[in-house]
């Protein structure tokens, strides 16, 4: 679907599907502010500007959700599938040879809990080995609380 101004779409202008996800817009925005920022690019310092403050407001609106919701609703642009374009039907269906689905197209239906995003950090890996040593600790409390309450934990061999 196009949008329905002559300008390039904030989409376009990040190359971007309207469907991307909040990393898929920072990370198309970080690589194009590095290509165009004008202290690092090769283009005239004018030019590199503009392209820069496009790139900037583009992102500012897609990178905040209610400022999206309303450009694509301005735009016409539909995150739900609600009505899906017909398709040409003498085109043949590209299916993957395989049954699974390639990693790059398994989505996660929330950005904030994809758990390929981030490594975890330290005080996670803390917490992670202190519920570890917790555990640990149970079992072992467990065992020698009956071997001094007499239980037989394990049959006399």
């Amino acid at each position: 679907m196009t949008p329905r101004s002559s300008n390039p779409s904030y989409y376009s202008l990040l190359k971007l599907a309207p469907w991307a996800n909040v990393q898929e817009i920072r990370q198309a925005y970080r690589e194009l502010s590095k290509l165009y920022h004008p202290d690092t690019t090769t283009l005239p310092k004018d030019v590199a500007t503009v392209k820069f403050q496009a790139l900037n407001e583009a992102y500012g609106v897609l990178s905040n959700p209610e400022q999206r919701s309303q450009y694509d609703l301005q735009h016409g642009y539909s995150r739900f599938s609600v009505v899906q374009p017909t398709r040409d039907l003498n085109q043949p269906v590209q299916r993957s040879p395989f049954p699974w689905p390639s990693p790059s197209r398994i989505r996660s239906n929330s950005a904030y809990l994809d758990p390929h995003d981030r490594p975890l950090s330290s005080g996670e890996l803390f917490a992670v080995a202190l519920l570890g040593l917790t555990f640990v600790g149970c079992v072992g409390l467990v065992i020698l609380v009956s071997l001094f309450r007499g239980d037989v934990a394990l049959p006399p061999a």
